[in-house]
């Protein structure tokens, strides 16, 4: 699926900082914790818990955020739709990104287990 180049402009220009208050408040309201959340975002990014505290100070852009991530192997088998496109097939890498970003805190918040949002093999 391919994404308009403002959107995508929008999504790289986007802070990390603006955007996880509201990944807390959609976890916390379905009564999974922050530690969770943290342990999604690492799983993804590689980052530890310091690299986000830091991270969150310096209000980092999206694209900067996950240009010095290092992406799980696994974050390939993240699938599904999330804010109307299908994860799998948005053709832009950055975007596809957060998209994936999205998708594990909306699972989260769902109850789904840990070790199915963090694509562990069985």
């Amino acid at each position: 699926m391919t994404t308009t180049p403002a959107h995508d402009k929008r999504i790289a220009e986007m802070t990390f900082a603006s955007v996880y208050p509201h990944y807390i408040t959609k976890v916390e309201k379905k009564g999974r914790t922050v530690a969770e959340l943290h342990q999604v975002i690492t799983w993804l990014t590689g980052y530890t818990e310091t690299d986000l505290t830091q991270l969150l100070k310096t209000k980092v852009t999206f694209e900067t955020f996950f240009k010095n991530a290092t992406l799980h192997p696994n974050a390939k088998y993240i699938t599904g739709v999330i804010c109307g496109y299908r994860i799998e097939a948005i053709e832009t890498p950055l975007t596809q990104q957060v998209r994936y970003l999205d998708k594990l805190v909306d699972e989260l918040a769902k109850g789904r287990k840990m070790d199915k949002i963090l694509r562990q093999p069985k």
